[in-house]
């Protein structure tokens, strides 16, 4: 656990969503947070930064970050905005991005497994692609932390272990913080702390529905240097068995499940430099109204003005959210 700091010194406390680009579906955002039809100019990710000061992206868990695409995040978000940043599949999961290539090889190709397997691997030439696609974020003081969620079937062993050293060592000069989900890594709980708290990097404290296998949490802080907790949401029924992957993250925290969490923040923020508190249960903005409301229970103001339907979906925020009753005509 990090040492305890003095509790009159702040830190910084940064509350938002996983995403901000949820334009289809069952669980669009349109319509909910953001408008339907859209004004004739209207940008997500400007609307957003009105309401929030950071944002967790998932885009580039599916693909490289480019140059172009970070520098017009930066550009179209305010100044002391932050993004934490996902890493791409193939640091992560190199089971899910071999099973992405060997699917798009001609089926002559597709035995070739040994070989597939070093191609597949992450080298230095993937790192400085990822390094140079989040350069304009670093640039513009704007990047966050750098998000390594594994798999749950990602065990403690040996192989495994070296595996995340490595890439540890490989972003070393960024803030990283590692989501280990299955429950060897708690079970050897004193070997994953020395070795998080070796480099720097929190381990994410995350809230998800619980199994046999899931990993076992104190919601403690390991390192001074930052916090980092995720909120994925409770449905259980559709956690592992849906018909979309929006089905998973169809849940609404209450008020009473969300105190637990906001009192966990409001205690770490006084033992860390740094807190980012990210929801990612955004089934038609859940998320939304749950980062919300984490910030009504720790005395933060709530910026920015919400559609009126907003507030339909989601009462629970009555009197504590602006309505903008003009959007269409903005």
């Amino acid at each position: 656990m990090a040492s305890t700091r003095n509790n009159t010194t702040s830190s910084e406390l940064r509350i938002g969503t996983s995403g901000w680009n949820y334009p289809s579906g069952k669980g669009t955002w349109n319509g909910v947070f953001y408008p339907k039809p859209r004004p004739k100019g209207f940008d997500e990710l400007s609307f957003y930064a009105e309401h929030f000061d950071t944002v967790e992206v998932n885009s580039t868990f599916y693909g490289q970050p480019r140059v172009d695409v970070t520098r017009a995040w930066a550009e179209r978000t305010p100044r002391g905005f932050e993004f934490s940043v996902k890493l791409y599949q193939k640091f992560t999961h190199p089971r899910m991005f071999k099973e992405r290539v060997v699917g798009g090889l001609p089926e002559e190709l597709r035995d070739a497994s040994d070989a597939i397997t070093a191609l597949v691997r992450p080298n230095q030439a993937d790192l400085d692609e990822f390094r140079r696609g989040i350069e304009p974020l670093a640039a513009s003081g704007k990047l966050g932390a750098l998000l390594a969620q594994f798999p749950a079937s990602f065990k403690e062993t040996p192989a495994s272990r070296e595996s995340l050293i490595e890439l540890l060592r490989a972003f070393r000069d960024y803030p990283v913080a590692v989501e280990l989900r299955h429950k060897s890594w708690s079970d050897q709980i004193g070997e994953t702390l020395t070795m998080l708290n070796g480099f720097g990097a929190a381990w994410v404290q995350i809230d998800e529905p619980k199994f046999r296998f899931s990993i076992r949490q104190n919601y403690l802080p390991n390192v001074e240097g930052f916090y980092y907790m995720r909120l994925h949401g409770r449905n259980v029924k559709n956690w592992w068995k849906h018909d979309k992957s929006e089905d998973r993250y169809d849940y609404l925290y209450s008020g009473e499940e969300l105190k637990e969490f906001s009192e966990t923040a409001g205690a770490a923020k006084r033992l860390v430099k740094k807190l980012y508190l990210y929801t990612n249960n955004h089934f038609s903005a859940k998320s939304v109204a749950n980062a919300a409301m984490i910030r009504q229970q720790l005395g933060e103001p709530i910026d920015g003005e919400y559609p009126p339907e907003f507030l339909e979906r989601f009462p629970e925020l009555k009197g504590a959210v602006k309505i903008r009753s003009s959007l269409l005509r903005a």
